[in-house]
């Protein structure tokens, strides 16, 4: 019995669907529970209750070292389990059910509605686009810029994500952070202390 290739998974899991969704990036969550007799891996979206909608969830069989996630045939009366095989089996599975999950019609008109009103924020652009990483190859590639939120005078840090497809075109997404002047110098302190913990992303690649 061994834990590897969950944790392995879970290292990668929340980055990797980050990288590929820009919903997912900006609402969705993950919690991970390694005490059961078999450790799942939770997701979910936080709700304006202070609570969580779940969406998904992986379990991991030790024994047998494999990922699946349940389903319920109602006709049957049978719970069956499908195995994921790899990583890009299991983000396939996550991506999905989250997508179903947004297609309810309520949370959808209440997405976009707040959608819309953050791509009208007026920002004042203090830096261009800085490139923080590429691989060797050029088919992965993380830039930001900062700005300054002309109606509130908060900062933003916007990251963004390209990555090269099978045909050579490039997949675009953005993720943008907002901080007031007063959070800065916490969170570059936080960083700064923390940054030996920090894994690089060369060892991914």
């Amino acid at each position: 019995m061994t834990l590897d290739w969950f944790d392995r998974v879970t290292e990668e899991l929340q980055e990797d669907l980050e990288s590929i969704c820009e919903k997912y990036d900006q609402i969705g969550h993950m919690s991970i529970d390694k005490g059961a007799k078999h450790p799942r891996i939770e997701f979910f979206v936080e709700t304006d209750e202070n609570g969580r909608e779940y969406f998904c969830t992986l379990f991991f069989d030790p024994f047998n070292n494999e990922f699946y996630i349940e389903s319920f045939d109602l006709d049957l009366d049978l719970t069956s389990r499908t195995i994921l095989d790899d990583i890009d089996d299991i983000i396939d599975v996550v991506h999905e059910s989250f997508h179903d999950y947004l297609n309810d019609d309520e949370y959808v008109s209440d997405f976009e509605d707040n959608e819309e009103e953050y791509e009208t924020l007026d920002v004042d652009w203090e830096t261009p686009e800085v490139t923080a990483y590429i691989t060797e190859n050029e088919d992965v590639e993380i830039s930001y810029k900062f700005g300054v939120i002309q109606e509130t005078g908060d900062g933003i840090l916007q990251r963004i994500n390209r990555m090269k497809t099978d045909d050579d075109d490039f997949i675009k997404d953005e993720f943008n952070f907002i901080f007031s002047k007063d959070e800065a110098s916490t969170i570059i302190a936080m960083i700064a202390s923390h940054m030996d913990a920090i894994k690089s992303l060369d060892m991914e690649h």
